[in-house]
């Protein structure tokens, strides 16, 4: 067998089995049978999160091949004050989902980094354009992904949300590539990704649907509708992976990082979920006055 599937398998597994210990009730209760009342599974999702987000930064650093003037030194100070205050709203229940404009503008902060890397990329060329995009593009999702699930302490409980974004987020990039793989023939985008295509992307979205239905029928504890949910993600994945690749691109970059073996960094694994987070928390936070 090849030795790199081989360890592109063994990372996959590593990785997906960190993620379910983290995003479910059940990571905790493995590892409190080892040790009793060792760890509250919030920690363990807060943990999570929190290495993804410091790893990202650094990756996103790395990538964009900052100048050695001061931005360079600003991008971890500006960024943790961000994840700070998003971290205080985490312990302390403060995720209400109220109507709150400062996160509105914060969210559409994502949207004005995508638009200039796709149409002003020379922005980025300066060492405050990239501390500025580096800020918008990582540490505020992986801070609003703070509030997407709900926990309780009292009650011990943690629920699902987060897990199953995971699930449809590989659901759907598994879905698009079969999809394209046997039925696609029009390119998405050939400059940046040259094997996604349309066809591809409408089999990722339909499929993704009928997962999505299956998870709303069976998780009726869920925040949310699922269909929703589900139709979000399978439309707004494939930006990510081509947020991603078009970030490499412009800076003659291959991978981000190699943290995850035969899979790349941070970036590449999670491109997808540093578009959907914000865009299922803005979701979440409409849904009420839907």
């Amino acid at each position: 067998m090849d030795k790199n599937l081989i360890q592109r398998t063994i990372s996959g597994i590593v990785y997906v089995a960190i993620v379910v210990i983290c995003t479910t009730p059940y990571g905790a209760q493995l590892i409190n049978t080892i040790s009793p009342g060792l760890i509250q599974q919030h920690y363990l999702y807060y943990g999570l999160i929190t290495l993804l987000f410091g790893v990202g930064i650094w990756e996103c650093i790395k990538v964009m091949k900052f100048g050695n003037g001061y931005e360079k030194w600003l991008v971890y100070p500006v960024a943790i004050i961000i994840f700070y205050m998003f971290s205080k709203r985490y312990f302390h229940h403060d995720f209400y989902f109220d109507f709150r404009l400062s996160e509105i503008l914060a969210l559409a902060l994502v949207l004005i980094a995508v638009v200039t890397l796709f149409k002003y990329p020379t922005e980025l060329y300066y060492d405050s354009g990239k501390l500025i995009f580096t800020v918008i593009y990582v540490a505020l999702p992986f801070s609003f992904a703070l509030g997407i699930p709900k926990y309780s302490i009292l009650s011990d409980t943690f629920s699902l949300e987060v897990f199953f974004l995971f699930i449809l987020i590989w659901s759907s990039d598994t879905f698009a590539y079969l999809t394209g793989k046997f039925f696609g023939k029009h390119k998405m985008a050939p400059k940046i990704s040259p094997k996604k295509t349309w066809e591809g992307y409408i089999g990722g979205v339909v499929l993704t649907l009928i997962l999505s239905y299956f998870v709303e029928q069976y998780n009726p504890d869920l925040r949310g509708n699922w269909m929703i949910v589900g139709f979000l993600v399978a439309a707004f994945a494939p930006l990510g992976d081509l947020v991603e690749s078009q970030l490499k691109r412009n800076f003659g970059v291959k991978d981000s990082g190699n943290i995850i073996p035969g899979h790349g960094g941070v970036l590449d694994r999670l491109d997808s979920f540093l578009i959907c987070a914000p865009v299922v928390y803005l979701y979440f936070i409409l849904e009420k006055f839907i």
